[in-house]
């Protein structure tokens, strides 16, 4: 396996994560981020049902 291997399949089982998260989460949104505690805002609410951040801390994990 080489590391284009290894990528793919992190990248995969992330995507996998995500998927099931949203799904488990469809309906539940969090009003407050996990990360900073600001507030989320409605309009990210709606769009991204199940968030658990703010738009600069997704931003910033989305970074690193």
């Amino acid at each position: 396996m080489d590391e284009a291997d290894v990528a793919w399949n992190f990248t995969q089982a992330f995507l996998t994560g995500a998927i099931d998260k949203a799904r488990a989460n469809r309906g539940k949104t969090r009003e407050t981020c996990l990360e900073c505690g600001g507030i989320i805002p409605q309009a990210r609410r709606e769009a991204v049902p199940g968030c658990d951040l703010c738009i600069n801390c997704q931003r910033e994990f989305e970074r690193a």
